[in-house]
């Protein structure tokens, strides 16, 4: 495809690439080109620095000074070492012995095996704890919270009273057996002066 095309000059004295025949045989018009164009198939292909690097093969970094390359290519490796950068030697050492690769069944089993089934006891379960006992650890926080409970309990009982709730259900109730555990443990914290 990269055909040399040959330019000529109109009247005017632009350049123009003249009609050519395509293979299926029709034509293609002149085209005018202007001045310092390069036709697309005549561009040279970019090489990026690290395919110029791989073309040459010496083994070598792009762009070091002939003397560093004219002594590193006097200077043979060593057998059994390879040179991947200037200065730095590697061994390869050849006769090593592949291991045999575990599979992962096989991982698995040894690690079965290494396993230790024991049978869980059970201690007798101990007595709970009141639940008048502070469960918050800001004595403040648990005062506030026992007096918003308070406040609850008797705004259910006053709706029972005015005729507003005729059956409270079972958390209602339940609620309103609590009060006097609720008094209880306000004035436990207001004694030890919490306000």
């Amino acid at each position: 495809m990269a055909t040399t095309t040959s330019y000529e000059h109109d009247a005017d004295g632009c350049k123009f690439i003249p009609a050519s025949q395509r293979p299926d045989g029709t034509w293609r018009k002149p085209r005018r080109v202007k001045e310092g164009y390069v036709p697309q198939d005549e561009v040279p292909l970019y090489e990026s620095k690290g395919k110029q690097f791989a073309a040459r093969q010496t083994g070598l970094p792009v762009g070091l000074t002939p003397e560093i390359v004219a002594a590193a290519q006097k200077k043979k490796p060593q057998s059994g070492m390879i040179q991947p950068i200037p200065g730095m030697l590697v061994s390869v050492d050849k006769t090593k012995k592949k291991k045999k690769k575990k599979t992962v069944v096989d991982d698995t089993a040894d690690k079965l095996a290494k396993c230790e089934i024991t049978e869980p006891t059970f201690e007798p379960p101990n007595k709970p704890s009141p639940p008048s006992a502070p469960s918050q650890a800001d004595p403040v926080k648990r005062l506030k919270n026992l007096r918003k409970k308070l406040r609850d309990i008797e705004t259910l009982e006053e709706k029972i009273k005015a005729g507003l709730l005729k059956q409270p259900d079972k958390d209602q109730r339940e609620k309103m057996s609590k009060k006097t555990e609720v008094l209880k443990e306000i004035e436990d914290l207001e004694k030890l002066g919490v306000e």
